[in-house]
């Protein structure tokens, strides 16, 4: 009976995500010349790529800015452990076509690493 009651859940949990409302589902605004949108400025793209590795507790993040628009980069870090502080490092602008590296680190392990942008001058 157990199987049985393990399939109807794993169903229900299926048709939820399926019929989702579409309003969930976020969509790119894309502006027209009728309307008043947004300037050109923010229209051009923005932000460096960035790749996040984790080696057990040390966390690195190259970012490379290809655009000719300045980017600050924060690299986040989330401790695995209650006791271990978590760190939002200092802003580091990403020049137009410049790569930077942000280092930092846990006492043990790492639950979590990102990094966060902002534009710059």
């Amino acid at each position: 009976m157990r199987p049985l009651h393990r399939l109807a859940s794993a169903t229900v949990a299926l048709a939820w995500v399926l019929f989702l409302p579409y309003e969930a589902v976020s969509y790119a605004r894309v502006p027209t010349g009728d309307a008043e949108g947004p300037s050109d400025a923010a229209a051009e793209p923005f932000g460096a790529e960035c790749r996040v590795r984790v080696d057990a507790s040390d966390v690195t993040a190259h970012c490379h800015n290809p655009y000719p628009q300045a980017d600050h980069v924060r690299l986040h870090i989330e401790c695995a452990d209650w006791w271990d502080l978590d760190s939002d490092g200092s802003a580091v602008r990403a020049g137009p076509a410049q790569t930077v590296r942000l280092d930092g680190r846990c006492w043990k392990e790492v639950r979590s690493a990102w990094v966060s942008h902002a534009p710059g001058s």
